[in-house]
């Protein structure tokens, strides 16, 4: 039975769908005004983790991701660089399906721009002002009355008083209390008609809470079963969510909300304003995309993932044992390969056109850690030891589980000699090391031909010596 930590509950729930074998998950994407950073891949890595257990264990499933497309920071990029908001934000969203291709991650099966659906929107807010819980200020904004629900703060934990203090709170005098947030902001003289729509409050453009709101409801409906986004998001914005879409349809939004954790780096939250921030594309200078997918998925997805170049260099080390012990063990089966991009096809009971036998021990071990919310830290511990009994046994059957298992993940769906070699695991990288640690041997500096031995066996390269010379396999 599957269980999902759920942040509403405070508690680790068995899963059970509204409607039987159908998933319904909605999670926060981007606001399209800038490239994608660390946290933004790690919120798509996880979540398409995710898509792709609940597809693998038989479930069909509608998967959202939005695109927030008109919001403050957009509106004064496109000043900034002399273009019109669809200009600026296509440019942004292309970026993003280019980042998130070489990650490997699933496109959804929706992803809606908030420009697409503000007649949505004018209709919740138009339901909460007859539910008497929003109200025109005097400024000319529509806001949310935050104390006259009554659920208000039962995401987050916290009281009303405590919320006071939280972050993104927007104080105006013209709101009824500091805690009431914007949901229809009234159009300014020196804004462009491109960032304005009409409606019986007057002309402006919707809040951002408000967007997640009405994407959400149109397409999963007003009940639905997952609702994700970043651990940044508990407060305010999946708070006012919750506000916002209870308030407007009197019953349950979200039965489970997944957050996944911070990105860091060396030990502290990433953030521009510390200067240690870091987009997706930066990275993919420098590592290979299957090895920054492999290093966000060996964290638990609650967790803090710490972002170092020591952390990934130790991801790719650890990837290549992975694919080291797939190569030259046969059966090798067809696989895709599109550019950075590696593919596969989450099935029910296959993945990447390789059947997986949920009978075998390696394969129950798995689908045990994956039960358990989406543990995939245990899951790949259970590859490594697949991988040491393909080494071991050279056995096809443990070479396609290995394969057809990893590719749940998203992982290991490429020749193994391309990815190796891509990686600096070549043969000539190796007959290097052999030649230097000949060398060593010959100036008597046993300890540097120890270290060479070992570095190559940690990277699953045997050093064989013999009267003719040294000669090496992998393992």
């Amino acid at each position: 039975m599957l269980k999902i930590y759920n942040t509403l509950a405070r508690d680790k729930q068995e899963f059970t769908p509204i409607t039987p074998n159908t998933v319904r998950m909605y999670v926060c994407g981007m606001t399209v005004y800038d490239y994608c950073h660390l946290g933004h891949a790690r919120v798509m890595v996880v979540f398409d983790m995710v898509y792709r257990w609940f597809k693998a264990s038989g479930y069909d499933v509608t998967y959202v991701r939005n695109i927030t497309d008109i919001d403050d920071k957009i509106i004064r990029r496109a000043a900034e660089k002399n273009e019109s908001i669809h200009q600026l934000t296509q440019r942004f969203i292309d970026a993003m399906h280019e980042d998130a291709d070489a990650l490997g991650v699933v496109r959804p099966d929706h992803e809606p721009r908030a420009t697409q659906y503000v007649p949505e929107m004018l209709e919740i807010i138009a339901k909460l002002e007859a539910n008497g819980l929003a109200y025109q200020a005097a400024d000319g904004d529509v806001n949310y009355a935050v104390r006259k629900f009554e659920g208000y703060g039962k995401l987050s934990g916290k009281s009303l008083e405590d919320l006071r203090a939280g972050e993104r709170v927007e104080v105006t005098d013209s709101k009824h209390d500091p805690l009431d947030f914007v949901l229809w902001k009234h159009a300014k003289d020196d804004e462009t008609e491109e960032v304005k729509w009409d409606s019986k409050w007057g002309k402006g453009r919707p809040g951002w809470h408000i967007e997640c709101s009405a994407m959400g409801s149109k397409l999963l409906g007003e009940h639905f079963d997952i609702h994700g986004g970043g651990a940044d998001l508990q407060f305010p914005h999946h708070e006012n969510e919750i506000a916002q879409s209870e308030g407007a349809h009197q019953c349950q939004y979200v039965n489970y909300w997944m957050h996944n954790g911070f990105v860091r780096v060396d030990n502290e939250k990433m953030s521009k304003s510390l200067g240690n921030f870091f987009t997706i594309r930066e990275v993919l200078k420098q590592y290979d995309p299957e090895v920054v997918r492999f290093f966000i998925l060996r964290a638990h997805y609650r967790s803090p993932l710490n972002y170092s170049d020591v952390h990934l260099d130790d991801a790719k080390k650890s990837l290549d044992r992975l694919y080291t012990a797939l190569k030259g063990n046969p059966p090798q089966p067809s696989l895709v390969r599109e550019g950075a991009k590696f593919l596969s096809s989450p099935v029910k009971g296959r993945s990447g056109g390789v059947s997986v036998d949920w009978n075998e021990p390696y394969a129950v071990r798995f689908k045990a850690a994956m039960d358990d919310d989406f543990n995939t830290p245990e899951a790949l511990a259970v590859l490594f030891d697949l991988a040491n009994e393909v080494n071991r046994s050279q056995s096809a059957q443990s070479v396609i589980q290995l394969k057809a298992l990893g590719a749940l993940l998203g992982l290991l769906e490429r020749d193994p000699t391309v990815f190796l070699q891509g990686t600096g695991s070549d043969d000539a990288m190796i007959d290097e090391q052999i030649a230097a640690r000949n060398a060593a041997k010959l100036a008597k500096n046993y300890a540097e031909a120890d270290r060479i031995r070992k570095e190559l066996l940690a990277n699953g390269i045997v050093l064989e010596d013999s009267a003719a010379g040294t000669s090496w396999r992998r393992v």
